[in-house]
């Protein structure tokens, strides 16, 4: 692989910190299902632990954090559930606005916006446009995401332009560009909390050359320290994208 694509793969600084991470916050129900609690509960303390872990992003070196808050595949799951997570959806958005705005967070999401209801979709789309002026922290929730979807999507858009005239012989980086996170550098870092080892659908194409954490905490449990002490290590590993 040439060196200046290689480059162009990674955000990470030269102090060998990550400065985009990606995060599979997974264990919320679990964490409630221990402690004989509703599930809602693991989801309710899931986004406040969202809350502590992007305010402490800046102070860490973390310039972009991408959470995967709602999958394509978790419409399976009860329609109480379902439908409590999008409750907790919105009352993050309507309650952090003024505060991430002030706190210099960019908020943007990615996924399939059509099936949400349109007013988490109004809702999400007043936060991008108060917040896209702002530069200390790039956030980007992933909800109603999946990686397929996501590529599924762009490739039709692409064969659009295709048909347009507008693209003549699609590349990499056409298909990029058709992505939901254009614009968005790739992923350093994939952070997933629970103890499972999959990577669930969560930005197969951004995260192709990303180095990935398993860790046992739950989400719920997982603080700024458990993300320091992560981040620390990613700077030991070495990362040759291809060459020796």
């Amino acid at each position: 692989m040439p060196a200046d694509t290689a480059q162009a793969l990674t955000t990470g600084g030269a102090d060998g910190r990550p400065r985009h991470v990606a995060i599979i916050m997974d264990g919320n129900g679990r964490w409630a299902t221990e402690r004989g609690w509703p599930r809602l509960v693991g989801h309710r303390r899931g986004a406040e632990r969202v809350k502590q872990i992007v305010r402490a992003c800046p102070d860490l070196g973390v310039n972009w954090l991408t959470v995967y808050a709602f999958s394509t595949e978790n419409w399976k799951r009860s329609t109480e559930e379902v439908l409590g997570l999008m409750k907790i959806f919105r009352r993050y958005i309507e309650r952090e606005a003024e505060e991430l705005s002030a706190e210099g967070v960019r908020l943007r999401f990615i996924g399939g916006r059509h099936r949400l209801d349109p007013k988490l979709q109004a809702l999400m789309a007043a936060i991008e446009a108060r917040t896209a002026g702002n530069t200390r922290l790039n956030l980007t929730v992933a909800i109603n995401y999946g990686g397929r979807d996501e590529l599924a999507r762009a490739a039709a858009r692409l064969a659009e332009k295709v048909a347009r005239g507008e693209v003549s012989d699609p590349g990499e980086q056409d298909l990029e560009r058709c992505l939901d996170t254009a614009g968005h550098p790739d992923p350093d870092l994939v952070i997933r909390t629970s103890g499972e080892t999959r990577t669930s659908n969560f930005l197969p194409w951004q995260a192709a050359y990303a180095e990935y954490e398993f860790t046992p905490t739950l989400w719920p449990d997982f603080t700024p320290d458990h993300m320091a002490s992560i981040l620390d290590r990613f700077g030991l590993r070495e990362r040759r994208y291809g060459g020796v």
